[in-house]
């Protein structure tokens, strides 16, 4: 078990007070066994109403209605949470699906067919890529053969962070070589779909302990720390969705902090919203500074920045933010 404080800040900043519409928050996590969410904690500036719901994968969304115009936006997002470590996964796999292929009960196919099936079409490079793991007629372990496609995008791609909105197709991501954290999870879950297996989307945070005690960086470091991740999910009979992150080779660690899942990259946005103004160069910019780390309370906004901030990998779209010389905040807290 690993007890971690999660800093999700978000700054949009206008060159004039502008009208928001209403803002969608993928920022807290659910309580289960592998995550126990202590408490969370949501401030915003401008102050706004926030209702809490539940979206068709029931993931938690805060929808926030902003009170009046402003030139800047806050939102702020602490989390405390213990996170534990998937057992051994030899010891959970249901006997019956130790070696690929296997078939999947019917209720079992059922309940994930959407999670089953790839969703984006190309000309049969997954499928090309897929041929140096699998051997047509012969058997393979099946925790060695998804153990091995993740390893494999860890090793022979390269990480290349971007800020742009949106994801690369697997084939894209192919072609190139190279991507960012979500374009590798969406290789390894169309690869896997391909195969049979019944994958998902997952959108969260990355512990690393180089960033959360200011280490000196190291060639093996982790990918993808010090903004919001992604990485799959892989459900397999008897142990259930299990964490794949190809980006940095991990399987069910406790430094994966999970937030919601989902179907597809592109309904896993930790905010989005939008903004209404006559002048169309009203946007200036956004800041996004994220920080996962072992302390028992939040830093300070000056000590979040000695450690570096970095944009968020997920995709976020404009929203709006506080009247200038205002600097109203509104602060909600959810007990755990």
């Amino acid at each position: 078990m690993r007890r971690l404080i999660v800093e999700h800040r978000t700054r949009y900043r206008y060159a004039e007070p502008v009208q928001f519409g209403q803002h969608r928050l993928m920022l807290r996590p659910r309580d289960s066994h592998g995550l126990r969410l202590h408490e969370a904690r949501l401030s915003l500036s401008p102050i706004g109403e926030v209702k809490y719901i539940y979206d068709v994968f029931g993931n938690s969304i805060a929808l926030v209605d902003f009170h009046g115009p402003a030139s800047e936006l806050s939102i702020e997002s602490i989390l405390e949470l213990d996170s534990y470590e998937t057992p051994d996964l030899q010891i959970l796999l249901d006997p019956a699906a130790a070696t690929y292929p296997f078939v999947y009960s019917s209720e079992d196919r059922f309940e994930a067919s959407q999670m089953l099936t790839p969703h984006y079409h190309d000309d049969g490079q997954v499928r090309l890529w897929l041929q140096r793991f699998v051997t047509p007629g012969q058997s393979v372990g099946t925790l060695e053969l998804v153990e091995a496609i993740n390893g494999a995008i860890k090793t022979d791609f390269t990480y290349n962070a971007r800020v742009e909105e949106g994801t690369q197709s697997p084939a894209r991501t192919l072609e190139l070589g190279s991507g960012t954290c979500r374009d590798f999870a969406l290789l390894f879950i169309e690869a896997v779909r391909e195969l049979g297996f019944a994958a998902r989307f997952v959108t969260g945070y990355l512990y690393t302990s180089h960033l959360d005690l200011n280490l000196s960086s190291q060639e093996d470091e982790v990918k993808g720390a010090g903004a919001t991740h992604a990485w799959a999910e892989v459900y397999l009979p008897g142990a259930g969705w299990i964490d794949f992150d190809p980006t940095n080779g991990l399987i069910g660690t406790d430094h994966l902090v999970r937030v919601a899942v989902v179907r597809d990259p592109r309904q896993a946005s930790p905010i989005v919203g939008s903004f209404f103004s006559e002048n169309p160069s009203a946007f200036l910019g956004m800041e996004v500074e994220v920080f996962v780390s072992t302390r028992l309370s939040p830093l300070t906004h000056a000590e979040t920045a000695s450690v570096g901030s970095a944009m968020a990998d997920d995709g976020v779209v404009e929203g709006g933010g506080p009247e200038d010389g205002i600097p109203e905040r509104e602060d909600v807290s959810v007990p755990a």
